[in-house]
């Protein structure tokens, strides 16, 4: 298990969103410009074994289902080599059967976007707010705080953040960190501000 040190993150409140282009588990290729119709977008760097990440599904699939405005897309950057479970033929199925039901749920093959996000763990959610001409980082913390994959949430602390966002107001609120499963990194693809 890894524990964030937000002071330390790559991207920084305010910082522009890291462009992608990256193929989605339902056959389709996605970039960051077709999400520019949405006032928020939530990143979340997530993956299919991760028992942490496995436990924030439903919560992911209920605020793609509750918000019109947010677009939540989940990126799988985990090395299938070494985690089969994390193969792009296993996110197909996930999606398939509609465990994932997020807006878009992409492959980071070869885990540039991860590294150029700055994500540590499964999952690390990234809440952007549009600004009409590109993404800002908003927020980067946990979904809720329900520290361990059984405990239930008392608070949906993700939530609220992006009805912060939708009422167009700024996000005050400090940051705390998301818990899960370290990125499975390739051989030599350990981003430099990696730490364990």
């Amino acid at each position: 298990m890894v524990s964030l040190d937000s002071e330390s993150d790559v991207l920084q409140r305010g910082d522009s969103a890291p462009s992608f282009e990256l193929a989605g588990a339902d056959g389709e290729m996605y970039r960051l410009d077709d999400f520019g119709d949405y006032e928020a977008l939530l990143v979340v760097f997530t993956c299919n074994h991760c028992p942490y990440a496995k436990a924030k599904i439903p919560e992911l699939n209920r605020l793609a289902a509750e918000y019109d405005d947010l677009a939540v897309v989940g990126i799988n950057a985990n090395d299938p080599r070494e985690y089969p479970d994390d193969s792009f033929e296993r996110m197909q199925e996930v999606v398939a059967d509609g465990t994932v039901d997020y807006d878009a749920y992409l492959h980071d093959a070869d885990q540039s976007v991860a590294a150029a996000y700055g994500a540590r763990c499964t999952p690390d959610p990234f809440l952007f707010a549009s600004d009409g001409e590109e993404f800002r980082l908003a927020y980067h913390g946990r979904l809720d705080d329900a520290p361990n994959p059984d405990d239930e949430p008392s608070e949906r602390e993700m939530a609220d953040h992006v009805e912060t966002l939708l009422a167009g107001e700024e996000i005050t609120a400090a940051e705390k960190p998301s818990r899960g499963c370290s990125i499975k990194w390739m051989d030599g693809n350990e981003p430099d501000y990696w730490e364990l």
